[in-house]
């Protein structure tokens, strides 16, 4: 089962697309975010979520190429945004990861990508600098990749700031380069 770890929606279950995604585990989720909370890198945050299957990630601005897993998202941005209460922004692209960063968007603080396995790593570097002019000055980037996958190879514009495996899911954050 899916579900938010903590927070003002904590325990509120999610629904996940019977395929095509991988949710990220709780273990995983725990020891991001609390790195990010000890990294202050949450409160305030404009978070986009890319390639969202559940949304458990971020529950913010997504983009997913399958209506299916768009619908599920919706339905947990609302069980989420009615626990968190007024002031929780929640919004849900269905459309391409290279069309929705293809226009004017952001700026954003934290950036959350998980695509499917199957995602070739040129894609994935054309995502991370579609996603540049996005960036404020001091984001964070997260991408989430199953621990056979080469280190993402990074755009100019961000370098890598750390890296972190959990069983078969690794994590590498990025940052804005100086």
């Amino acid at each position: 089962m899916t579900r938010i770890i903590s927070g003002r929606a904590g325990s509120i279950a999610l629904d996940v697309p019977d395929a095509g995604t991988r949710p990220t585990s709780d273990r995983v989720r725990e020891s991001l975010f609390g790195a990010l909370e000890s990294a202050d890198a949450l409160q305030g945050a404009a978070v986009l979520d890319l390639y969202a299957g559940s949304g458990a990630l971020g529950l913010e601005a997504i983009s997913r190429r399958s209506p299916r897993a768009a619908a599920i998202v919706e339905r947990n941005a609302e069980k989420v945004a009615k626990s968190v209460g007024r002031g929780a922004a929640i919004r849900v692209h269905r459309i391409p990861v290279s069309a929705f960063l293809g226009g004017p968007r952001g700026p954003y603080d934290l950036v959350f990508l998980d695509p499917p396995y199957d995602l070739d790593e040129p894609e994935l570097t054309h995502a991370l600098a579609l996603l540049i002019p996005s960036l404020t000055p001091s984001a964070t980037v997260v991408v989430e990749r199953a621990a056979r996958s080469p280190k993402p190879e990074l755009p100019g514009g961000l370098v890598h700031a750390r890296e972190r495996k959990y069983g078969d899911t690794v994590l590498w954050w990025a940052r804005p380069s100086d």
